[in-house]
């Protein structure tokens, strides 16, 4: 029997966003395949009745569940689902030793558990559930579409693959044996520093203070998660980052391969300006490329948003066109 380890959950409400009047919250937990307890918030609809369609939530990379995937969340719930926004394992709220780690297996598996989890409730429908994965959590979750059957639609948002910015660097400008090699060398010489020391470098979260000379979209991150916009202490990019030698798994990874089996629905929503705007690009070209699965796989382009954007500007996210996809396709 599955074994809930005991989580120090937080009760008072500390997301970045507001609290809305018209969902019901409260904080859950669930166990993955790997005997790491999750901490998830629920958010389901006021006075809501009978089995419910559910969505499970996650991301950005590095992020936590009081920051954009709760703001998604809450959302959705105002729209009649029943949601969870959850912390993957090591980071937030959720279990996990050592702390800031991940691995790709390890991020889909959470995906599943969150499935596992909404499937056994007894106010959802378990033949309606959707995922929503944000920034490199998008990634996870078109891999999840990869192999989870029971997803009925999923959502990504503002889509990292993160196998492929590991692998070749922002934009492939590091997509040659040379740098893989350097970045090797440099990842495993920590390790045996690591193992010494008995503890775990940190990569360094967003950069603060923020040179001038700093990229546009590192601009954007620092204006989301350096200041009271979107800062929460349980987050790895608003804090240390996460841990130096984590990016290996990813390192040694292929994401995607095969996306152009995946049956059920899969809506890939990016920022025309955002500067991973390519990865969603070419994750879908990838995903309808020789698929006898095309009609329900959409890519929809946001004229003038940025990466950042699509975390928490209410304005711009097209969270009509979320939900009219989701209940098209459960």
């Amino acid at each position: 029997m599955m074994k809930t380890a005991e989580l120090n959950l937080t009760s008072e409400w500390d997301k970045v966003f507001p609290r809305s009047e018209k969902v019901d919250h409260k904080k859950v937990t669930f166990v993955n395949h790997f005997g790491i307890t999750l901490a998830a918030d629920m958010y389901s609809p006021k006075n809501a009745e009978g089995r419910l369609p559910a969505i499970a939530v996650s991301g950005p990379f590095g992020a936590c569940k009081e920051q954009s995937s709760g703001l998604y969340a809450q959302e959705m719930a105002e729209r009649g689902f029943l949601t969870i926004a959850f912390d993957p394992s090591f980071t937030g709220e959720s279990g996990g030793f050592p702390r800031d780690m991940h691995s790709p297996d390890i991020d889909v598996e959470d995906f599943q558990a969150a499935v596992d989890f909404l499937s056994v409730q007894d106010n959802v429908d378990p033949e309606k559930i959707a995922i929503i994965g944000i920034c490199g959590w998008g990634g996870m979750a078109l891999q999840t579409a990869c192999i989870d059957t029971r997803i009925k639609a999923t959502i990504t948002s503002t889509m990292y693959d993160m196998s492929r910015v590991a692998g070749n660097g922002y934009f492939d400008s590091e997509d040659s044996e040379e740098a893989r090699y350097n970045a090797r060398v440099a990842i495993n010489s920590q390790r045996t520093i690591d193992f010494r020391k008995g503890d775990y470098k940190k990569a360094g979260g967003v950069i603060d203070p923020l040179p001038e000379d700093a990229p546009y979209f590192v601009k954007d991150y620092h204006a989301y998660y350096k200041t009271p916009r979107g800062y929460h202490p349980r987050s790895l990019n608003s804090n240390n980052g996460w841990s130096f030698t984590t990016g290996t798994s990813l390192m040694n990874t292929r994401l995607f391969t095969y996306s152009n089996e995946i049956r059920s629905a899969v809506l890939m929503i990016h920022g025309e300006k955002a500067h991973s705007c390519y990865l969603s690009r070419d994750a879908y070209a990838d995903m309808v490329k020789d698929s006898k699965y095309t009609d329900n796989k959409e890519l929809l382009i946001i004229p003038g948003a940025s990466h950042t954007d699509l975390y928490d500007q209410k304005d711009i996210i097209p969270f009509d066109k979320i939900e009219e996809f989701i209940r098209k396709y459960i």
